[in-house]
């Protein structure tokens, strides 16, 4: 089996909340794992995560100790970075041996071929700001500056604060399934043009957890962990289930 997640969000929240959610990922890592050959995480793991040459955010031991565990076993974890964790080194996969993409990948798992991506970069020609924030947060430049110029305190100040203000702006609560609809519009062109077929479609991001078909094409949105699991799982016969 392989199995999907994303925007976990470790970190989140009062101590007591992101102490609750980072139990519940870890039961679902041990839970996916008695069956798992790829568990891929398609972004926003971390609420927020800044990784300095020698220095990385304080926390999330439970998580990481999990996920080298795995990996260890053989069990490939796959880990496409979001808007929250975009700004990672090679500390993950030196240390947990987690397999990392910063861009949208074609993976084949299940004899099944997938498309798979965070999503939060697609279909904002129409928002200037988001786009100029993407480009900036994006730019390598920026990246080292930052590390030079701002202490890691004032880093991981700074990150948890942004991080809570985007994160309000997809609370579950008030989303409807429309919020998917520019990642369907994304992956519908995407399809005109790819030089294969792929079987699905895989997103993050919009926190809203949709399984939408129509006709050939199929998108999977795994939604988020903020009221509990969510994610998606495909059998060797490449067929998904979210759940």
């Amino acid at each position: 089996m392989h199995y999907f997640a994303s925007d976990i969000h470790l970190g989140a929240g009062t101590p007591a909340e992101a102490h609750a959610t980072e139990h519940r990922f870890v039961a679902w890592l041990d839970r996916v794992a008695t069956d798992a050959e790829t568990i891929v995480l398609a972004g926003d793991i971390f609420d927020f995560w800044f990784e300095y040459r020698r220095v990385v955010p304080q926390g999330f031991t439970r998580s990481l100790a999990k996920l080298a565990e795995l990996t260890e076993r053989g069990i490939r974890v796959v880990l496409l970075t979001g808007n929250h964790d975009m700004w990672v080194g090679d500390y993950l996969t030196r240390e947990c041996g987690i397999e990392l993409y910063t861009t949208p990948q074609i993976l084949t798992l299940g004899g099944a071929r997938l498309f798979v991506a965070h999503g939060d970069n697609m279909k904002i020609d129409g928002d200037w700001l988001l786009k100029a924030m993407n480009a900036t947060f994006r730019s390598r430049l920026a990246r080292v500056l930052f590390s030079w110029l701002v202490h890691p305190d004032l880093a991981v100040r700074f990150g948890r604060w942004w991080s809570g203000n985007s994160r309000k702006r997809h609370q579950r609560s008030t989303l409807t399934e429309a919020v998917t609809e520019p990642l369907i519009a994304y992956a519908r062109e995407h399809a005109t043009t790819a030089t294969e077929l792929i079987d699905h479609y895989i997103f993050g991001h919009m926190h809203f957890p949709r399984d939408y078909r129509d006709g050939a094409l199929h998108t999977v949105h795994l939604g988020c962990w903020e009221e509990g699991e969510s994610y998606a799982m495909l059998d060797n016969a490449g067929h998904i289930t979210l759940k």
